[in-house]
C-alpha cells in the first residue's frame, strides 16, 4: 500500500461477544483525501443475536459464504500494520484484538487513534460525541452501522478536526511530535 496518513476502521458484530465480527470496513486517507477503501462481510462462526441484527441488519444468511476473520487476517495486516489506525471509540480496536485472539493470531502492530476522543477535544456538543452527532456537526452524510460507511465517517471526523484545529492526524497521538496542517497537508513543526 502507498504511504498514507491513517487508515480508518470499523467493524460490526454478530452478538454481545465483541470478537464476533461480521463486517469490516477500512478507509485509507492521505493528504486529506480518501485514497482507498476495502470492506468485507465476515463469517463470525458464531450465532447472531437479534439485538445486533436490529442494529446493522446483517443476518447469518448474509455471511454464510463470507470469509472468516482468519481468512482475511493477512489482508488486514497489510492494511493496518505500522499505520495510524482510527476508530470511533475503542470498541473496534477491542473487537479486532478479541477476534485475532480467538484464532490465536498475533496482535497488529499499529498506533490507535480514537476519533471520538479527538471530537471531544475539538467540539463542545451538548448532544454528545457519537458518530452521527459529530457527522451532523461537520456535515458528513453516511449510512450508520455499515462498517465501511462508519470507517469513512471516522476518517471524515479526523480530517474536520484537523481543519478546525490545524493539527495533523499523528499530532493527536499522545507523545507524538506536533504536525500542523498546511493547506490540508501535514508539515512538521518544531
Amino acid at each position: 500500500m502507498d504511504a498514507i496518513d491513517f487508515v480508518a476502521l470499523d467493524v460490526e458484530t454478530a452478538n454481545k461477544d465483541i470478537g464476533s465480527i461480521c463486517q469490516i470496513g477500512l478507509a485509507a486517507f492521505k493528504d486529506g483525501a480518501l485514497i482507498q477503501e476495502w470492506t468485507s462481510l465476515i463469517n463470525p462462526e458464531e450465532k447472531f443475536h437479534f439485538f445486533n441484527i436490529r442494529i446493522h441488519g446483517l443476518t447469518p444468511a448474509d455471511v454464510a459464504g463470507a470469509p472468516t476473520l482468519l481468512e482475511v487476517a493477512e489482508i488486514l495486516r497489510a492494511w493496518l500494520d505500522q499505520q495510524v489506525v482510527v476508530c470511533h471509540t475503542m470498541f473496534d480496536r477491542q473487537a479486532l484484538a478479541r477476534g485475532f485472539a480467538k484464532y490465536g493470531l498475533p496482535e497488529l502492530t499499529c498506533r490507535w487513534l480514537d476519533s471520538c476522543q479527538v471530537a471531544r477535544k475539538t467540539w463542545n456538543s451538548p448532544d454528545g460525541h457519537s458518530l452521527p452527532v459529530i457527522c451532523g456537526i461537520i456535515g458528513h452524510e453516511f449510512r450508520h452501522h455499515d462498517a465501511l460507511e462508519d470507517a469513512k465517517a471516522a476518517g471524515a471526523i479526523i480530517l474536520a478536526a484537523g481543519r478546525k484545529t490545524g493539527l495533523a492526524p499523528a499530532a493527536w497521538l499522545k507523545g507524538e511530535k506536533i504536525h500542523r496542517m498546511a493547506g490540508g497537508v501535514a508539515s512538521s513543526t518544531s
